[in-house]
């Protein structure tokens, strides 16, 4: 039995206009809906189809979520957006720390410990991702490097909000390179994961869902989420396919004996 409710986590990225997250939810509400119950879900469009998911998603248990956010309250930071601003909009969730983020815009662990920080003051649930690259995985580098993205990921935060934190494990060297993480690979790494969180917040950690985001599809889905151990999924390309979002999300449920 699970001791947490899995999430699973829509990114959209840099897809989807208005019109079309409009589109996505009129197929994939309905049914959706009927799971929500075993499974937390949350949709992350880009800023420009935040408004249009929220008006969707209103009144429902499907979650709203944002996919970056500044560290300040507000300010002379042109193209930013801050966490007041998301949560006047609709949001719950916000993502931060993703890998694209890190590697194509340099963001830094410092950088992501205040974007948690601001996240949590705004009254956001931040997804703080962490992963490792190819290289670091070939040089054995996979604990030495999330443990220092966790050390200054959560740096700032108190036991009771690192309760609500979700933390994505993304194995960078298995996104989009043809190279497959098992569901083995994730357990492992993930329950690592929790271990080092423990050291740090206690019996908090136990409460943390720790998602996995390493090119999940409606194929290798149950694999991975039927782990009562990983908490669910942060889904990037296949999370564009209202079928086959869904199909992830059912994967998700209790397995029915």
């Amino acid at each position: 039995m699970r001791a947490r409710l899995p999430l699973i986590a829509a990114n959209w990225k840099m897809h989807k206009t208005a019109g079309e997250a409009h589109a996505f939810c009129d197929v994939a509400l309905p049914r959706l809906l009927a799971l929500t119950d075993d499974v937390e879900v949350a949709l992350c469009p880009p800023f420009t189809a935040l408004h249009a998911v929220a008006e969707r998603v209103r009144a429902t248990p499907v979650r709203l979520g944002a996919q970056d956010l500044h560290w300040e309250r507000a300010g002379a930071f042109t193209g930013e957006v801050s966490g007041p601003m998301l949560v006047a909009a609709g949001c719950t969730y916000v993502i931060v720390g993703h890998s694209e983020r890190r590697e194509l815009f340099a963001e830094t662990d410092d950088r992501v410990r205040r974007k948690v920080r601001a996240a949590f003051d705004a009254g956001l649930v931040p997804i703080l991702c962490v992963g490792e690259t190819l290289r670091e995985r070939q040089d054995r580098l996979t604990e030495e490097r999330i443990a220092a993205q966790l050390a200054e990921g959560t740096a700032s935060i108190t036991s009771e909000e690192a309760a609500r934190l979700v933390i994505a494990y993304e194995p960078v060297w298995a996104i989009g390179t043809g190279r497959a993480a098992t569901p083995e690979d994730a357990r492992r790494v993930i329950g690592w994961i929790r271990d080092v969180m423990r050291q740090r917040f206690g019996p908090s950690a136990d409460r943390m869902r720790i998602q996995y985001g390493g090119s999940v599809n409606p194929d290798n889905a149950a694999g991975f989420l039927q782990h009562p151990e990983i908490d669910g999924s942060l889904v990037g390309g296949a999370s564009l396919d209202p079928e086959a979002f869904v199909r992830i999300v059912e994967a998700a449920l209790p397995a029915r004996v």
